[in-house]
C-alpha cells in the first residue's frame, strides 16, 4: 500500500451498534406493529369487518353506489393487502429463526416481501444483537483461544502492525473457489445473504448455498455465521463457482492464505491443522497503550482485497477538484520523462478507483466561482478603500454563493447582493460569468476557508482565521482522524488560496507529495512551535508598521502574497498542558492574523469546539451548524497518496499501438479510403456516434458513453463490467437492460443483417465489424507505417529516446494563432488522403510510412473525447486508454515531422507537429518539433511566432505554468534573444 496516514485503524474493524442502528430497529418494530396490528384495528373501528351480516340480495348488483359502499369496497382491498403483508412477515420471521432464509417467494408480493424482509431483519438485529454480536462487544478475554498479536511501534513512524487470526480446520468446500468481502453499511442499509446472492448469483433464493459454504466458519473478527440473516461488514464469504460481478475474487492458494480461507477453498480438500490466518492491521502495543487520540495508524495491505466505492472522495467536490489539479501537475512532470514508443503506466486498481471517484465528485465550476467571486470582492472593496468584512462561513448552494459576515453590512459591491439585513452577502452564479479580473488579480482574501461538510441545501465552509484561538475537534477517534485528513487535503490543494503553509503534527505522511510547497509534517508540536511564534511576531510587526488592524486589508491592497501568507496548524494528537498554554498565547491577538489552529481532542480554552458523532455528523455549537461532515477515511487517503506516488515513479510501458500482435485494430475493409460503415465512432476529437437507428435526444449522452466504452474495449466486456463502469454509483437491472436495448436498436445491423452490437457465447458485449472506430483505424495505420519503413522507425526510436514529452488535458492557450494555423492544411502535404488506393501495406519505405501516418493524423480532430459530459466517463480513470491515445498520437506526429524534415519539407513538418497538437496539445516533444521545423524554414519571424505561441500557452496554463527544461533550452539555442523580446 502507499504510505499510510500514520496511525489509522484497520479497514476491517469490529463495528459496534450505533444509536442510529438501535433507532432503526425500534422504528422497524413500531412499523411492523402498526402494519400488522394497527391496520386491522383501524379498519374495524372505522369501517367494520368486511364480512356481511346477511346474505346480499340481487338488487345490490344494480343499485347505485354510495360513499359507504365505496369505502367498504376499498376496505376489502386494504384487508387483502394486509393479509399479504402478514404472510410475508411470517415467512421472513420463520426463515430467519430457523436459519433457512426465504424458502419460497410469496405470490405477487415482490415489493411487499422486500419491505417485510428489511423490517424483519432490522428487528432481528435489535433483538438478537446481545447474542449474535457478543464477540464484537465483549470485553477483552475471548472465550476461544486468543489470536496471536505481533506489533512493534515506533513513535511518529507509520507501522504495518499485524493481527493474525487463526481459524480452526474448516469443512471441505468443493463447490467454492471464489470469495466475497461483505461491504460496510451505506446509511441504514446493511448487506444480507439475499442481496449478495441476488447481485452475484442472479437469484436471491440461492442465499442458502452461500450459507452452507460459510456456516460455522470462523470469520476475521473471531465470530461465526450462525443465522442466515445476520452477516457483518468485513466478513469473508466463500462463494459458489458461478459467482460473478464486482467484489468477487478467485481464490488462489496465495489469496486463500491471505484471506484465511484455507486451502480447501481452491482444492476442495479438507485442511490439516491451522489454516493461514487473516492478516489485519491492529493497534500497536499492549492493551490500553493507545490513547484516545494518537498517531494516525496505517491501513493494512489486506485492504487492497476489499475495494469498495470511495463515497467520501466522490462527495468532496471542492477537495476532489483541488486534488485533480495537483495530480495533473504531477502527471505533466511525469510525461516529460516519457520515452518515444512508450506511455506512462496507469495507477494500481485501488488508486485508480480513487481517481475515478475524484473525477465524478470534482466540481471545478464551483471552485472557479468561489475563487473568482472572492478575489473580485476583495478587489472592488480595495478600490472603494474599504476593508473586506469578516467572513465566518461560506455556503455554496445550487444558485448562489453566500458569505456570512460580521458585522452586518447592507452595501456590498455589485454584483454581490445583501440579504438578511446585510448579514449575508450573496453572489448569484449567473453574475460570475461577467466578472473580469485583471492579469494582476487581487490576492485571495480568505485562504482559510475550508469545507466542514454539507447540509440539505449545499456545502458549508468556515474560515479558520476567524476563530482567533484554538479549534477543538472532538468525537470518536476514527471519525476525528478522517475529518482532519479531509481538512488538511483540501487546504493544501485548494485554488482559492495563494501562498500558505500547513503544518501537520502527528499525521499527514504523504501529503508533501500532493503539495510540497504548502505542506510540512512534524512528529511533535515542539518541533514547530518556535516557527509558529516567529511567524506570528513578524506578522504583528508588519501590521503595526502598516497601521493595519487586519490581514484582510493587507491582502486587498497588496499583491505581495508572501507578506500575508497564512500558516495553519492541524494536530492529530492533543497538546500537553504546557503546549496548550503556548498555543493559546500564540492564537490570541487583537489583530486579524493569518493563522489557524485545529486540534484533535478536547482542549481547555478552545474558542470553537466541533463535535463529531459516530455516524459522521458534525455540530459546531457557536456557529450553529449541524452537518454531514466531510471525511476522508484511511483507505481512501492511502489510495489517493498512491496516485501521487505512482505519478512520481516515472515508470512507462510500451505502446500497444505499435505492437502488431495486439488485437483490436480495425479490419482491412475499414481502412479503404472513402469507405462508409453503418456505425462510425469518433474518439479522436469531439465524441460522436453515427448510427442508422433512432435515439431520443435525452438518451443520447448515456447511449454514446455505452458505445464509447465498447469501442475502447474491442475484445468485448461482460455486462457486469460495463455496468460498473458506466453506472459507478449503481443501477437497477431493469434500467441497465433498457439502456442496452436502446443502444442495440440504435446501432442497427450491417449489410449482412448482423447486429452491430454483438453478444458472444460467454455473455460479453462488443461492437460488430460494421462499426468503425477512428482510434482503431489510427492504430492500424500507425502500425502499418512502422512496418512500411522499419529502418526509419528503428532510427526514430533511437534518436528520439532523449526527447521529453508532456501530454495532459486542457485547451491550448490562446497564442498568436490557432493550433491549426500553419502554412497549409494537414492533408495538403503529399496529396489528398483519399488519393491512396489499395491496402497501405502494399507499399514500403519512408514515402509509404509518411502516407500512412498522414492518414492516421487526419483522423485527429481535437482533444480525446472532446465535449464529453464532465459528469460521465469516470471509468477513464481506471483505464489506460487516455495514456495510450495521447502517447500514440504524439509519437505518430513526431515520426511524421521527422520524415518531413528529412525530406527537406519544413512547412510540412510544422503541419505534422500541429496535427498532433490538436490532441496532445501539451506535449513538449511536439512543441520542440514545431520549433525545430520553424527554424528549418530559415524565416526568423516564423520561429518568433512559434516561440510567442509557446510562451502564451505557458503563461495561461493553470496546471503547469512553465515549460519543460529541454524546451526552454532549445529556444535558448535557436533564438537567444527570445527572453528579451518576451519581457
Amino acid at each position: 500500500m502507499a504510505p499510510p496516514i500514520p496511525g489509522l485503524r484497520p479497514p476491517v474493524r469490529i463495528r459496534h451498534r450505533t444509536t442510529g442502528d438501535v433507532l432503526a430497529g425500534v422504528a422497524a418494530v413500531v412499523a411492523l406493529t402498526a402494519l400488522t396490528i394497527g391496520v386491522p384495528i383501524a379498519l374495524i373501528t372505522v369501517v367494520g369487518l368486511p364480512l356481511p351480516h346477511t346474505m346480499p340480495s340481487v338488487s345490490a348488483l344494480t343499485s347505485q353506489l354510495g360513499i359507504t359502499t365505496i369505502l367498504r369496497i376499498l376496505s376489502v382491498v386494504i384487508w387483502l393487502a394486509w393479509a399479504q403483508l402478514v404472510w410475508c412477515v411470517l415467512v421472513e420471521i420463520k426463515a430467519a429463526v430457523s436459519n433457512v432464509g426465504v424458502p419460497s417467494r410469496v405470490p405477487l408480493a415482490g415489493a411487499t416481501q422486500s419491505a417485510a424482509h428489511r423490517l424483519v431483519t432490522a428487528t432481528l438485529l435489535l433483538f438478537t444483537a446481545a447474542a449474535a454480536l457478543a464477540p464484537a462487544v465483549a470485553s477483552p478475554g475471548p472465550a476461544r483461544p486468543a489470536p496471536s498479536v505481533s506489533a512493534q511501534v515506533t513513535p511518529g513512524v507509520a507501522q504495518n502492525t499485524e493481527l493474525t487470526t487463526r481459524e480452526a480446520p474448516a469443512q471441505a468446500a468443493p463447490n467454492a473457489d471464489k470469495a466475497y468481502l461483505v461491504k460496510p453499511p451505506i446509511g441504514r442499509f446493511h448487506e444480507s445473504l439475499w442481496e449478495i446472492a441476488q447481485n452475484h448469483l442472479g437469484d436471491g433464493r440461492r442465499y442458502r448455498e452461500i450459507f452452507e459454504l460459510n456456516k460455522d466458519r470462523v470469520q476475521p473478527d473471531g465470530s461465526k455465521l450462525t443465522i442466515a440473516s445476520l452477516i457483518r461488514p468485513g466478513w469473508v464469504l466463500l462463494m459458489p463457482k458461478d459467482a460473478r460481478g464486482p467484489g468477487i475474487q478467485a481464490v488462489t492458494p496465495k489469496l486463500a492464505g491471505e484471506l484465511g480461507l484455507g486451502s480447501h477453498a481452491s482444492t476442495g480438500n479438507t485442511t490439516d491443522g491451522d489454516a493461514p490466518g487473516v492478516v489485519l492491521p491492529g493497534p500497536g502495543g499492549s492493551a490500553g497503550s493507545v490513547p484516545e487520540y494518537g498517531i494516525f495508524a496505517a491501513p493494512a495491505s489486506a485492504a487492497s482485497h476489499a475495494l469498495t466505492w470511495p463515497f467520501e472522495l466522490s462527495s468532496a467536490s471542492l477537495l476532489a477538484a483541488g486534488v485533480l489539479v495537483a495530480l495533473g501537475r504531477r502527471r505533466r512532470e511525469q510525461l516529460w520523462g516519457r520515452a518515444f514508443g512508450h506511455r506512462i503506466a496507469g495507477p494500481d486498481p485501488d488508486a485508480a478507483l480513487a481517481e475515478k471517484a475524484l473525477r465524478l465528485g470534482a466540481d471545478d465550476p464551483a471552485v472557479r466561482r468561489l475563487d473568482t467571486g472572492l478575489r473580485y470582492l476583495s478587489q472592488q472593496l480595495a478600490a472603494a478603500d474599504k476593508t473586506p468584512p469578516t467572513v465566518f462561513a461560506a455556503h455554496l448552494g445550487a444558485e448562489n454563493l453566500d458569505l456570512w459576515i460580521a458585522p452586518p453590512d447592507p452595501d456590498p459591491p455589485r454584483p454581490w447582493q445583501a440579504a438578511d439585513g446585510g448579514q449575508v452577502w450573496r453572489l448569484p452564479y449567473a453574475a460570475t460569468a461577467g466578472l473580469d479580473l485583471p492579469d494582476t488579480a487581487a490576492l485571495a482574501p480568505y485562504p482559510g476557508l475550508v469545507s466542514l461538510g454539507t447540509d440539505s441545501s449545499g456545502r458549508i465552509l468556515v474560515d479558520l482565521e476567524v476563530a482567533h484561538g484554538l479549534i477543538a475537534v472532538r468525537g470518536p477517534r476514527p471519525v476525528v482522524q478522517a475529518a482532519l485528513a479531509a481538512l488538511a487535503v483540501e487546504l493544501v490543494t485548494n485554488r482559492w488560496s495563494d501562498r500558505m503553509k500547513v503544518t501537520l503534527v502527528g499525521f499527514g505522511d504523504g501529503l508533501t507529495d500532493l503539495s510540497p510547497e504548502r505542506t510540512r509534517v512534524a512528529s511533535t508540536l515542539d518541533e514547530v512551535l518556535p516557527e509558529l511564534e516567529k511567524h506570528a511576531a513578524q506578522l504583528r510587526d508588519t501590521l503595526a508598521a502598516a497601521g493595519l488592524e487586519s490581514v484582510l486589508t493587507g491582502r486587498s491592497r497588496s499583491s505581495h502574497a508572501e507578506l500575508w501568507a497564512p500558516h495553519y496548524l492541524i494536530m492529530g494528537v492533543p497538546p500537553t498542558q504546557a503546549q496548550a498554554e503556548r498555543l493559546l498565547a500564540l492564537a490570541r491577538s487583537r489583530y486579524r492574523m493569518a493563522t489557524g489552529y485545529v486540534i484533535a481532542g478536547d482542549v481547555r480554552g478552545a474558542t470553537w469546539t466541533w463535535d463529531l458523532s459516530p455516524d459522521g455528523r458534525l455540530k459546531a455549537g457557536l456557529l450553529g451548524f449541524d452537518l454531514e461532515a466531510q471525511l476522508l477515511p484511511p483507505e481512501q487517503y492511502a489510495a489517493m497518496i498512491k496516485l501521487f506516488r505512482a505519478a512520481s515513479a516515472g515508470a512507462d510501458v510500451p505502446l500497444a499501438a505499435l505492437d502488431p500482435k495486439t488485437r483490436g485494430s480495425a479490419p482491412a475493409a475499414q481502412l479503404v479510403p472513402g469507405s462508409v460503415m453503418p456505425v462510425e465512432v469518433s474518439l479522436l476529437g469531439p465524441v460522436a456516434v453515427t448510427a442508422p437507428g433512432p435515439i431520443e435526444p435525452d438518451r443520447l449522452a448515456l447511449a454514446t458513453e455505452l458505445v464509447v466504452y465498447l469501442a475502447v474495449h474491442p475484445d468485448g466486456v461482460h455486462t457486469n463490467v460495463l455496468t460498473g463502469a458506466v453506472w459507478p454509483r449503481g443501477v437497477t437491472g431493469e434500467v441497465r437492460d433498457a439502456a442496452l436495448s436502446r443502444v442495440h436498436a440504435w446501432l442497427g445491423t450491417d449489410e449482412t443483417g448482423q447486429p452491430n452490437l454483438l453478444t458472444d457465447a460467454s455473455g460479453r458485449l462488443r461492437l460488430g465489424p460494421g462499426a468503425r472506430v477512428d482510434w482503431q483505424v489510427f492504430r492500424a495505420l500507425f502500425a502499418r507505417a512502422s512496418q512500411a519503413d522499419p529502418t526509419t522507425a528503428a532510427s526514430d526510436l533511437t534518436t528520439a529516446a532523449s526527447d521529453l514529452t508532456t501530454a495532459a488535458s486542457g485547451p491550448v492557450a490562446a497564442a498568436s494563432g490557432p493550433v491549426a494555423a500553419a502554412s497549409g492544411p494537414v492533408a495538403a502535404a503529399s496529396g489528398p488522403v483519399a488519393a491512396a488506393s489499395g491496402p497501405v501495406a502494399a507499399a514500403s519505405g519512408p514515402v509509404a510510412a509518411a502516407e500512412s501516418l498522414q492518414r492516421a493524423l487526419a483522423l485527429v480532430a481535437g482533444q480525446f473525447l472532446d465535449g464529453r459530459d464532465p459528469s460521465r466517463y469516470a471509468w477513464l480513470a481506471t483505464d489506460d486508454i487516455e495514456y495510450e491515445v495521447t502517447a500514440a498520437v504524439a509519437d505518430a506526429a513526431h515520426r511524421l515531422a521527422t520524415l518531413r524534415l528529412a525530406a527537406g519539407e519544413p512547412d510540412e513538418a510544422m503541419e505534422a507537429a500541429r496535427a498532433g497538437l490538436r490532441l496532445a496539445f501539451n506535449d513538449e516533444m511536439l512543441w520542440r518539433d514545431l520549433l525545430t521545423a520553424a527554424h528549418a524554414t530559415g524565416q526568423e519571424h516564423v520561429l518568433r511566432g512559434v516561440v510567442s505561441e509557446i510562451s502564451a500557452r505557458v503563461a495561461l496554463d493553470e496546471v503547469m505554468p512553465r515549460m519543460a527544461p529541454e524546451t526552454e533550452a532549445l529556444i535558448d539555442e535557436l533564438l537567444p534573444s527570445w527572453r528579451t523580446s518576451a519581457a
